[in-house]
């Protein structure tokens, strides 16, 4: 049972926003498991299972979809509120691309009997999914990408690579875009495939990050056949839907959570190392501190927007570039403070929160992936500030 009596999960929308963000906290507080709060890396399968499954048991694990399909039916401002009470304990994320983008995409634009099939295994643990969209030298320029899918009879040919998968050792299933129209324009001829991951001809290969964690993986296409029937949506209109999930990407990106996380350390971490008084560093934190305020006040008008069902506009780009670039300031300051323990690759002895150079080498890819800054700055320059 939820903290206040007569609300059920299914009702948690209709609730105001403090008193969803003090049910919401309560329950994560008294649910999450203590040793799992604030890991330094990002978990497998195998160690966040038990939350996943906790959500699930709760009805909260997909609480942006709609009721009749299993999830809470939350408005985009009460997912904002839900993911920024998850982070403020220092929840690890879950395997969560089937939940936050393949259920909305296949509620939107599959078949009924691809809802009927899919959408159940994401919520019970059956389907673990990752996400095959990069590829070498089709990254920031998706649609540039190269993988192929030829129909044969009631199969397509899948045949190519995608790199910078997410945890797809992990995954049983992975959501392709993939070109079905080699004579159109980059833009067109895109399509989006559901592929088995036991599928033959699929290999999967780690990739060790400067922090030494196998989090992304390349994935290899080896005339590995798909069922005709694992097309969602219309033949070659997949760019339109990969572009679905771009405005609440833009703006989850855009939280001030990960240079809120990383300020709130780089306080503890100088408070350690006696640097707190320090004149020099004291004007560091505070020009760190007016920036994050300034992103805070700027993410909160992207939020209203959303309170008010209207649309994203492309200026939403904007948040993704300064949270990151801040993120990346402020771990540089860690690094600089942390002295000797700078080169340490686990957190400092006493307190797993500090570990500055985790935190350094997490921030370092935050401009590139979700789109490179320079892609971002490319979106505004062109569609806000029309721009040649």
């Amino acid at each position: 049972m939820n903290a206040i009596v007569g609300v059920e999960p299914e009702n948690l929308d209709l609730l105001d926003d403090e008193t969803f963000r003090s049910v919401v906290r309560r329950w994560i507080e008294s649910a999450y498991p203590a040793e799992l709060r604030n890991p330094p890396k990002r978990l497998h399968w195998e160690e966040n299972r038990p939350w996943y499954f906790k959500l699930a048991e709760k009805g909260w694990l997909c609480p942006g979809w709609p009721r009749e399909y299993g999830g809470l039916g939350l408005g985009p401002a009460k997912q904002i509120i839900f993911t920024e009470e998850l982070e403020r304990h220092g929840c690890a994320r879950c395997n969560d691309h089937g939940i936050i983008m393949l259920g909305p995409l296949v509620i939107k634009y599959g078949t009924d009997a691809q809802k009927a099939d899919f959408l159940p295994k994401i919520l019970s643990g059956e389907h673990i999914w990752c996400q095959g969209y990069s590829e070498p030298n089709s990254g920031s320029d998706l649609a540039s990408l190269r993988t192929s899918a030829v129909l044969d009879g009631d199969d397509y040919v899948v045949n190519g690579q995608k790199i910078w998968t997410t945890l797809a050792q992990d995954a049983n299933w992975i959501f392709l875009l993939v070109r079905t129209d080699a004579t159109a324009k980059k833009q067109e001829g895109i399509s989006f495939l559901l592929v088995d991951m036991k599928t033959p001809g699929i290999t999967v290969r780690p990739i060790i990050n400067l922090e030494m964690h196998d989090e992304f993986c390349e994935v290899f296409f080896d005339n590995v056949r798909v069922p005709r029937a694992n097309l969602v949506g219309q033949l070659n209109k997949g760019w339109d839907m990969a572009k679905a999930l771009l405005s609440f990407e833009r703006i989850y990106l855009g939280s001030p959570r990960q240079s809120a996380y990383a300020l709130t350390r780089l306080k503890q971490l100088a408070e350690r190392m006696g640097v707190w008084e320090d004149p020099t560093f004291a004007a560091t934190y505070a020009r760190h501190r007016c920036d994050l305020e300034d992103l805070k006040a700027l993410y909160s008008r992207y939020v209203e927007v959303l309170k008010r069902g209207q649309p994203l506009g492309a200026d939403v780009s904007q948040l993704k570039i300064i949270q990151s670039e801040l993120f990346q300031r402020i771990t540089e300051t860690m690094l600089e403070v942390a002295g000797e323990s700078a080169g340490l690759m686990e957190p400092m002895e006493g307190n797993r929160n500090l570990n500055p150079a985790g935190q350094y080498i997490q921030a370092r890819p935050a401009t590139i992936y979700g789109g490179t800054n320079e892609i971002q700055r490319n979106i505004i320059s062109k569609n806000v500030l029309a721009l040649p």
